[in-house]
């Protein structure tokens, strides 16, 4: 029996550079920067003190007040995103059977910020004035139930976490679940909404994130020698997946076909990858194997690129072990060089830009390019965007845990 085909009919964005589709995809292309100084709390004695930051989110049509209320950030922008998307994809939920809908979306951390904001009124004021709305907040499937809440979508409904993959894996089990004959949509994607004292603190203790407090949106250089760590970011994209028969019969607009997913673990190191690049090799190779397209075939990489030392260094020599003298041919360009890393959320934005590229035949640029590195030396698309006739592309997404998931799409034909 042939495997049922997956098609992208709808998308909805919130990011750093905007709300909306347009207006990111906008921001992009024109390379502008979404990285600003932290404005929500107090980041005197914060070693970094800059992110990417969401503004303007329009809440007004996701509720009430004290529905909004009841959500943490992280939902809050899933939801706002999904019902861009289902705007878009053009489904009337009236006249569908709204159990063959299902919603799988990833994020990495969850609602950390009202576990912050509580675990300060559990110290200041005591157990009884914590909130009992604390762990419908918090917990870490609360956007996608209330997606469902939301919608009124009935079909299997779940979270994924897996670090800075979380969305790249819902997205490629969404695929299967059509595939499988489990639901005929699905709302996928990812939120995040780690811009919080705790989130910035725990991340630069670490020594992750950069220092260039000087010069925000410089910060996020991936792949130029002198990057200094990645910059957070948060956000969330919601992506319409619709079996392609369906999808055709009712007359969606179809941005691309997502073929493959491939997933693999470096088992190296809880936070670092592995330099040898195996395991993000084996993934990329297994989401090309499982979509049919050998690696010749592809014209495009949306790169994970953080920023970082380790992690640009490593993709760029997974790529060339995967792509050989092919990838001297590719364009690859880090979208995280204008939002920052949405961390759990970060797969989902990549992979909608990746299915626009697709649609529209243009490639966003990776900003702050500007002194190579001699260990990351391809076509990184630097600086100014660019027309270009993409047929095949892949998405990837590596995270701590030493987890790697790749999504491999193509222009719909």
């Amino acid at each position: 029996m042939s495997r049922r085909r997956v098609v992208v009919t709808g998308l909805g964005m919130v990011s750093p550079v905007g709300v909306g589709v347009e207006a990111n995809w906008d921001a992009m292309l024109a390379g502008r920067s979404g990285i600003t100084p932290i404005t929500r709390f107090d980041v005197t004695d914060f070693s970094c003190r800059f992110a990417g930051q969401v503004e303007n989110l329009p809440l007004g049509g996701i509720g009430d007040p004290r529905a909004v209320k009841r959500m943490d950030p992280f939902t809050q922008y899933a939801v706002v995103a999904s019902c861009e998307a289902l705007q878009d994809s053009g489904l009337d939920l009236d006249r569908e059977d709204r159990t063959r809908i299902a919603c799988i979306m990833g994020t990495g951390i969850g609602g950390i910020t009202e576990l912050e904001h509580q675990t300060g009124v559990l110290l200041a004021r005591g157990p009884r004035r914590v909130s009992p709305l604390t762990v419908p907040k918090m917990m870490f499937n609360a956007f996608t139930g209330y997606v469902a809440l939301h919608h009124g979508i009935l079909g299997p409904n779940y979270a994924t976490g897996s670090a800075c993959a979380s969305s790249n894996h819902a997205i490629g089990v969404a695929m299967r679940t059509i595939q499988y004959g489990d639901a005929e949509v699905v709302l996928t994607g990812g939120s995040e909404a780690g811009v919080c004292p705790v989130g910035i603190a725990a991340f630069a203790s670490m020594k992750a994130l950069s220092r260039r407090n000087d010069n925000p949106t410089a910060a996020s250089r991936p792949f130029d020698r002198d990057r200094d760590g990645f910059v957070m970011g948060e956000g969330a994209t919601v992506v319409v997946l619709e079996e392609r028969d369906r999808a055709m019969a009712r007359g969606a607009s179809i941005y691309a076909e997502i073929r493959g997913f491939g997933s693999s673990d470096d088992a190296f190191h809880l936070t670092a990858p592995d330099a040898t690049a195996t395991g993000p090799v084996r993934a990329m190779r297994l989401a090309l194997e499982n979509a049919g397209l050998p690696p010749e075939s592809v014209d495009y990489v949306n790169a994970h690129g953080t920023s970082t030392g380790l992690n640009d260094k490593m993709e760029t020599l997974a790529i060339k072990q995967l792509f050989g003298d092919h990838a001297n041919k590719l364009q690859i360009s880090s979208t995280k060089s204008m939002v920052g890393h949405l961390l759990g959320a970060s797969g989902a934005v990549e992979f909608a830009v990746t299915c626009l590229s697709l649609q529209r035949g243009q490639l966003h640029p990776t900003i702050n390019y500007e002194t190579p590195d001699p260990d990351c030396d391809l076509d990184y698309v630097p600086n100014e965007a660019r027309d270009a006739n993409v047929r095949h592309a892949i998405s990837n997404s590596f995270g701590f845990g030493g987890t790697n998931a790749c999504l491999a799409v193509s222009r719909h034909e």
